[in-house]
């Protein structure tokens, strides 16, 4: 068998409320929505499957769980901005006004909830 990072990635994200993640993944994100198996919500992200996994009671953990490399950072920010996003501060990173925290390597890193309270980013490499 062939080595797995010979295959495409599949992602996973929790929701409690799968009509609240739809329109959420959808309509603020832009993601295609594929096929809602009643199990997932089934996206699909540039050439790769998310799938949003409807769940009972979970705890959103502090970190992030699923990220974007984007090519402009400032402009992601901007635009899901526009559609109501709040972006995140941490008291341990020195972020600009939009939330947008550089890192010493020159990387971009911007942080937001999904409805769930789980912890995505967009970010862009140098």
């Amino acid at each position: 068998m062939p080595s797995l990072g010979e295959h495409p990635l599949i992602g996973f994200v929790p929701c409690t409320d799968a009509a609240r993640a739809c329109a959420f993944y959808e309509d603020t994100l832009g993601l295609a929505l594929r096929n809602d198996d009643g199990f997932a919500l089934v996206f699909g992200v540039g050439d790769r499957t998310l799938r949003v996994v409807t769940v009972g009671e979970f705890t959103a953990q502090p970190f992030t769980v699923l990220g974007w490399d984007v090519p402009d950072v400032a402009a992601a920010v901007s635009e899901l901005s526009a559609k109501g996003v709040e972006f995140l501060r941490f008291g341990h990173f020195d972020q600009d006004p939009a939330g947008i925290w550089t890192a010493p390597s020159g990387d971009k890193v911007a942080w937001f909830n999904d409805p769930d309270g789980n912890v995505l980013s967009v970010s862009s490499h140098s």
